[in-house]
């Protein structure tokens, strides 16, 4: 398995597709990263903490497209 080291410089969009994926469009640096003996080779993504917050409205705003799409119950709630 390669490894890398991916930092986020921007999040520039996101969206979500019909088959329940989100894709965020980004700008970013990507290493290769050789892996730790004795540990699992992973991958890593690091960003500031403005990236790590619009990260985090990208994604509600995601959730709740996918939300918007679900079915509604005709059961469970009354009144």
């Amino acid at each position: 398995m390669k490894t890398h080291t991916v930092e986020i410089q921007k999040f520039k969009a996101a969206t979500t597709t019909g088959h329940g994926e989100v894709i965020f469009k980004i700008d970013a640096i990507i290493n290769p990263r050789q892996p730790v003996e004795g540990i699992e080779p992973s991958s890593v993504i690091t960003m500031t903490e403005a990236n790590a917050r619009v990260l985090m409205l990208l994604l509600k705003t995601q959730i709740a497209e996918f939300d918007a799409k679900k079915p509604k119950s005709r059961h469970g709630r009354h009144g």
